[in-house]
C-alpha cells in the first residue's frame, strides 16, 4: 500500500484510494522488481521505491509551491495546484512500468502502460481535465530517463525524487546477495538524506555518506537527474562523510 500526505487535496486523495485497490498495479511492480533484482542485480525498484519517491515528489513540489513557483498545469492549462500534485505523484509511482517488459528503454514501454493506466486512475475526472493530466503524467515519465528534458515544473521533479531514492536501503537486497558493483556499493554508502529549507535557495539536499563511494551516487547520478530538469535553480545539494574513518565496505576484491 502506497502512503503519502495528501492534505486537502481531495483529487489526490481519491487517486490515492485508486491506486491502493489496484490488484493489476501491484502485480507490475512485483514483476518490475523481478527484473531488476532477480535477474539485473540492480536496487530496489518496487513498492518500496515507489513510496519513497512520491513523498519525496511531493515534498519537493509543495516547498516550490510555498516559494510561489508557478506550476506548468497552471500556468498552461488554468487548472490548480491540486492537479500538479496528481502528476507528480503519478510520475513517480508510474514512471519504471516499463521495467516490466525489459530494462533497456523502459521509459518508451512506460508509455503505454502508463496511459491505459493513468485513464482508469483518473476516471472519475471531465475528459478535458483527465486528458490534459494523463499528458502531462506522461511527459513527466519519459523526461525521467538520463538524456530527458523535462519541459514542465512537475517532469522535473519527478525526475529529482527518482534520483534521490539513493540511500543504503535501496541496495540492501543486491548488497546482501553478494552482487559488487559501482550502484550497489555507492548507494549503500550514502546513509542519509534530509530535504530542507535552504539558505542560497528553497531547497537544501543534504547527503549523509559513510564512505566516498557515494560520491558516485551524488555526482554521475543525482547531479546529472538535477542538471537540466528546470528545478536545478531551486535546490543546493551538499555532501559530507560522517565520522574520521570511511566505513570499509568490501573485504576482498578479485577482478576475474
Amino acid at each position: 500500500m502506497i502512503n503519502i500526505p495528501t492534505g486537502s487535496n481531495q483529487k489526490l486523495k481519491q487517486v490515492l484510494e485508486q491506486v491502493n485497490k489496484d490488484q493489476e498495479l501491484k502485480t507490475l511492480w512485483r514483476v518490475i522488481n523481478v527484473n531488476a533484482i532477480d535477474r539485473l542485480g540492480m536496487p530496489d525498484h518496487g513498492l518500496v521505491h515507489f513510496q519513497i519517491v512520491a513523498n519525496i515528489g511531493l515534498k519537493l513540489l509543495r516547498m516550490l509551491n510555498e516559494v510561489k513557483v508557478e506550476m506548468a498545469v497552471v500556468k498552461n492549462f488554468n487548472l490548480d495546484y491540486d492537479d500538479a500534485e496528481v502528476i507528480v505523484f503519478l510520475g513517480c509511482i508510474l514512471h519504471d512500468l516499463g521495467m516490466s517488459i525489459h530494462r533497456h528503454n523502459h521509459e518508451e514501454y512506460s508509455l503505454f502502460l502508463a496511459h491505459h493506466k493513468l485513464k482508469e486512475l483518473l476516471s472519475f475526472l471531465p475528459i478535458e481535465e483527465r486528458t490534459i493530466l494523463v499528458s502531462e503524467t506522461l511527459h513527466a515519465i519519459i523526461s525521467h530517463r538520463s538524456d530527458g528534458r523535462p519541459l514542465t515544473i512537475e517532469a522535473g521533479v519527478v525526475r529529482v525524487a527518482d534520483a534521490l531514492d539513493m540511500t543504503k536501503g535501496r541496495s540492501r537486497i543486491p548488497f546482501e546477495a553478494g552482487k559488487i558493483n559501482i550502484y550497489s556499493i555507492s548507494a549503500f554508502a550514502v546513509d542519509s538524506i534530509e530535504i530542507l529549507k535552504g539558505v542560497k535557495k528553497p531547497i537544501k539536499i543534504k547527503i549523509k555518506m559513510t564512505n566516498s563511494a557515494g560520491i558516485f551516487q551524488v555526482d554521475e547520478l543525482l547531479k546529472d537527474k538535477l542538471q537540466g530538469s528546470g528545478i536545478e535553480k531551486y535546490v543546493e545539494v551538499t555532501a559530507e562523510i560522517k565520522g574520521e574513518t570511511e566505513k570499509k565496505l568490501i573485504k576482498d576484491f578479485t577482478l576475474d
